[in-house]
């Protein structure tokens, strides 16, 4: 069953109608036909079974015929993500939005490999929303995670203080007890941030920053790229939420 996105106001005595690109996709790319049926997600984030009722050129709409349940984890995540070179960005937004993030937070550090030019960034975040929205259809989400804004070291280490539990990941950090401890840690409702560091690593600064806004946790004994380290760490914190949640 696929998966699609409405405001609240779309819906109209029961009945939401998708023109334009969403759908194209649903006719043209889909081929879906009068009588099948979708999930279908609100930004107040209800969830409805609905019926495909009428096609015309350009347009389609949808009955509402019950509501479902809702997918979203019982926590909610923020990763603080180094900009990485490449396609990792697109990696990590993909991977983590399908486990289960909020909000993804790209940020310029000091030991990033690359440097975006100003102008490029907005094609760069249209591209990685539109990534985190089909990511989100994918895996069924109940709303699409925010991909905020660029933002500098120093304004996301002064955000961790606003999250219930505030965790970096750090190279150089041993043992796994702190990392063990999570498991107690995490309750439904909580709000988390993780800072990812840059594939050149935090540098000493950072580091002493990161130390007095967060716990530093260790990921194992071996060295993780940044995107792995964003997979690893959404992985973890999901499987611990999801059981906990259960109880």
């Amino acid at each position: 069953m696929q998966q699609l996105f409405c405001k609240d106001s779309d819906i109209v005595d029961g009945v939401v109608t998708f023109t334009g690109e969403t759908a194209n996709h649903i006719g043209r790319a889909l081929r879906m036909r009068v009588g099948e049926k979708v999930r279908l997600s609100t930004d107040s984030e209800k969830n409805y079974i609905c019926r495909i009722i009428s096609f015309t050129k350009d347009s389609v709409s949808f009955a509402i015929e019950t509501e479902t349940e809702d997918t979203e984890p019982s926590v909610s995540v923020t990763i603080f993500q180094a900009v990485p070179k490449g396609d990792r960005m697109e990696n990590v937004i993909e991977k983590t939005v399908e486990l289960g993030v909020r909000r993804i937070v790209p940020v310029e550090m000091k030991n990033c490999v690359v440097r975006i030019d100003e102008k490029k960034k907005p094609i760069r975040l249209a591209r990685w929303r539109k990534i985190a929205e089909s990511a989100a259809r994918q895996s069924k989400r109940s709303a699409v995670p925010e991909i905020s804004d660029f933002i500098s070291f120093k304004e996301a280490a002064s955000m961790m203080d606003g999250f219930d539990i505030a965790l970096t990941p750090y190279e150089n950090e041993t043992g796994m007890k702190e990392t063990a401890l999570l498991r107690e840690r995490i309750s439904p409702g909580m709000n988390i941030g993780i800072m990812i560091g840059p594939e050149g690593g935090f540098a000493p600064e950072e580091v002493s920053c990161m130390e007095k806004h967060s716990d530093m946790i260790s990921l194992g004994r071996r060295i993780l790229r940044t995107d792995t380290a964003a997979i690893a760490m959404m992985s973890y914190i999901m499987i611990i939420s999801e059981i906990r949640g259960e109880k």
